[in-house]
């Protein structure tokens, strides 16, 4: 896991650093570039953490329902409405990649 977080501190500060070695000159099309790494990176975190995130939902729930499976009824439906929160946000995520893309 220190792995993982040592190649996306690396990652996230790499792709901060590109606008430095830009040059300054007015084109048109300037921000295109940065627009559709913009874009790539909110589409890849929201779905990283989305993924992550419901992972942990329905293995908290399975646990939950393992230990006391006279609560099935009380924790599927609390989990089903997590789970479908949290996928809100990764299409929010999409929608909001889709109109970088766009502006690019």
């Amino acid at each position: 896991m220190k792995r993982f977080w040592s190649f996306f501190s690396f990652l996230f500060v790499s792709t901060m650093a590109l606008p430095v070695f830009a040059e300054g000159g007015g084109s048109a099309g300037g921000g295109s570039a940065t627009a559709a790494i913009g874009a790539g990176l909110a589409i890849g975190i929201g779905a990283l953490g989305g993924a992550l995130g419901q992972g942990r939902a329905a293995a908290g729930a399975l646990e939950g329902i393992a230990r006391n499976p006279g609560a099935q009824n009380k924790i599927f439906t609390p989990m089903i409405l997590g789970l479908a929160l949290i996928e809100s946000l990764v299409l929010l995520a999409f929608v909001i990649a889709i109109m970088l893309v766009g502006k690019a």
